[in-house]
């Protein structure tokens, strides 16, 4: 099994932006707990722009080295890779988030254990 996951910026540019922000996060070895961070802010009782302001203080909130943070959003050196995958997704049929592919058959939503359970096993037992 391989777990690959996909930027989909469809929210504008602050999508992007968020986007851009996780992978120079993962620079600092913090990509999953910066993504998890942004879930929970955009979650919250409040609902937080996410600017290149506010990314760079979640980054700083975090304990991430603000400097190198900052340097990588404002240099935009992840937004082809943002923007590249974004395309990709949207080439396979990719319309909403979560979507998750298991052999090419897509999950769309947050779906519980089981589903993914039962998929995986349908294709394990359609394997000759």
């Amino acid at each position: 099994m391989r777990f690959g996951y996909f930027h989909f910026a469809f929210l504008g540019p602050e999508s992007q932006w968020a986007g851009e922000a996780s992978e120079c996060a993962a620079e600092q070895n913090a990509f999953w707990e910066y993504h998890n961070y942004l879930f929970e802010v955009l979650s919250g009782p409040n609902q937080v722009d996410f600017n290149k302001d506010n990314l760079k203080q979640f980054a700083a909130d975090m304990g991430l080295n603000s400097n190198l943070f900052d340097e990588c959003i404002d240099s935009g050196k992840h937004s082809g890779t943002v923007q590249d995958e974004s395309n990709a997704a949207r080439q396979i049929g990719v319309q909403s988030t979560p979507t998750f592919l298991i052999n090419g058959q897509a999950l769309i939503g947050a779906q519980p254990f089981e589903v993914f359970q039962q998929v995986i096993e349908d294709q394990l037992n359609s394997v000759p």
